[in-house]
C-alpha cells in the first residue's frame, strides 16, 4: 500500500507568508497559493481566514501530514505580513511558536524556533513582493501551539512557549519512526552542547520516574529512548558522549541482554526464556524453570525468583546488558545499567552501577520516604508498562 505524503509546518508557514504578502501588495484576498518546496516539489496550498487590514494582511494554512501520525496534523499555521521601516524581510514568531532557550539547536538561544530552511523559503517567497524603499515583517503564529508543544519533544530540547516551524524538504514522509529517532538524536546534541559528557537513557516511564523520584535527576538530563537502545548507543559514540546510564524495566532490558537492540516485540521476544536461562546458571531446578516458562511477562517472574532465592540472577542480566552493549559499540562508552520492576524497585545492577547507587543514596529522595509499601509506590507510578 502506498502511503500518502504530507507537507511540513515549514511549508505551511511558507505558503501563508507568500499569500499574505501577495494580499498586502495587491489588496485582494487569496484562496490558494502555489509554492515550491526545498526538495523541488510544487504544492498548491488552500488558504484559510484571509484578512486584509490597515498596512497588514494575514492568512493561514492547515497542516496536512499525510499518512504520517504527526500530532501537528490539522493545526492552523498563520502568517501576518506588514510594512516595515526596516529594509528587507524580517521574520519573527508570534503566538504558539517556541523560543530556543538552550544551545545545540538549529537556531540560536533566544531566537524563535523557525528553523533555517523554512526561514530561507519564507524569505524567498516574500522578497519578491518587497515595495521600493520599504521592508516587510513576517510574523508566524500557531493558535494552541503552546498547548500542543507539551506533547512534543520541545520542552526537553529547551524550546519553550510553542512548537517549532521545521522541515528540511518541505514534505512529510510517512516514516514516523525515523522522525522519532531524529528527535532522540537531537536531544543528545542539546545535552552535549550544554557541556554534558554523560547521558541517562531510559526506556520508558518506569525508568524516567525512577530517575526523577529516586535519583533526583532533572528532566532535561533524561532521554526517554523507547525501543531504540542500539541506535542511541551508537549515536552516543558518534556524538562523543563518554558515559551512559541505561535504566529500564526488566521486560525491556532482558532483551538487550540477549542481543536484541530494538526491544519492540516485532524484532523478537525471548524475555521469559532468557530469564529462565540465567536461573539455570544459578542451579534452579526443573520445576522452578517450568513455573517461570509458564509466565507471560517478565514482571511476573520477579516473585518466583524472590521466593526461590534467585534475585542475584538480575545482577547477572544487568551485567550481560552492559557486555552486550559493549559488543555493539566497543569500549568507546562507559556503560552502567540498572534493572527495575514496575514498582520502581532496583532488581539488578552490575558492579559499577551498584557503586553508583551507593554513592547517590545519601542525597537521593527514595520512594520509601513517601510510600510505606511497594504497593503504594506502584500506585504512585501509575499503571505503566515498559514491557
Amino acid at each position: 500500500m502506498n502511503l500518502r505524503k504530507g507537507y511540513t509546518t515549514g511549508s505551511c508557514a511558507q505558503g501563508a507568508a507568500k499569500a499574505s504578502a501577495m494580499m498586502l501588495v495587491t489588496g485582494k484576498p487569496v484562496d490558494g497559493v502555489e509554492v515550491e518546496t526545498p526538495s523541488g516539489v510544487t504544492l498548491f496550498l488552500p488558504i484559510i481566514d484571509p484578512e486584509i487590514g490597515d498596512h497588514y494582511a494575514k492568512c493561514g494554512v492547515i497542516k496536512d501530514s499525510g499518512d504520517d501520525p504527526d500530532i501537528t496534523h490539522g493545526i492552523k499555521i498563520y502568517a501576518k505580513v506588514r510594512f516595515s521601516s526596516r529594509p528587507g524581510v524580517t521574520i519573527k514568531g508570534g503566538e504558539g511558536v517556541g523560543i530556543a532557550t538552550r544551545p545545540g539547536l538549529a537556531v540560536p538561544v533566544g531566537e524563535y524556533a523557525i528553523n533555517p530552511t523554512p526561514r530561507e523559503m519564507i524569505l524567498k517567497e516574500v522578497s519578491q513582493f518587497l515595495p521600493e524603499g520599504q521592508g516587510l515583517e513576517v510574523i508566524i503564529s500557531v493558535p494552541n501551539g503552546q498547548e500542543l508543544a507539551k506533547r512534543t519533544f520541545n520542552p526537553r530540547l529547551g524550546i519553550r512557549g510553542g512548537i517549532s516551524i521545521i522541515g528540511t524538504t518541505g514534505i512529510v514522509e510517512p516514516k514516523s519512526v525515523d522522525a522519532y529517532k531524529a528527535s532522540l538524536s537531537l536531544q543528545l546534541d542539546v545535552l552535549k552542547a550544554t557541556g554534558h559528557g554523560k547521558a541517562t537513557l531510559v526506556l520508558g516511564y518506569v525508568g524516567e520516574r525512577f530517575c526523577k523520584k529516586v535519583l533526583g535527576l532533572p528532566d532535561d538530563s533524561i532521554i526517554k529512548i523507547g525501543d531504540h537502545v542500539g541506535f542511541m548507543l551508537e549515536q552516543c559514540v558518534e556524538k562523543g558522549i563518554e558515559e551512559v546510564l541505561l535504566i529500564g524495566h526488566i521486560g525491556k532490558l532482558v532483551k538487550v541482554a540477549s542481543g536484541q537492540f530494538n526491544t519492540h516485540n516485532r524484532f523478537g521476544d525471548r524475555r521469559i526464556e532468557t530469564i529462565a536461562h540465567y536461573c539455570l546458571r544459578y542451579g534452579a531446578g526443573r520445576e522452578i524453570i517450568e513455573v517461570i516458562l509458564r509466565e507471560t511477562t517478565a514482571e511476573a517472574t520477579i516473585a518466583i525468583l524472590r521466593e526461590n532465592g534467585l534475585m542475584k540472577v538480575f545482577d547477572d542480566i544487568a551485567r550481560e546488558v552492559v557486555l552486550s552493549a559493549r559488543n555493539l559499540v566497543g569500549e568507546k562508552l562507559r556503560i552502567r545499567c540498572i534493572l527495575l520492576s514496575l514498582e520502581g524497585e532496583v532488581l539488578g545492577s552490575h558492579d559499577e552501577s551498584r557503586t553508583f547507587l551507593r554513592d547517590i543514596r545519601p542525597r537521593r529522595k527514595n520512594l520509601d520516604d513517601t510510600h510505606s509499601s511497594p504497593q503504594q509506590a506502584a500506585g504512585h507510578f501509575g499503571k505503566v508498562r515498559d514491557e
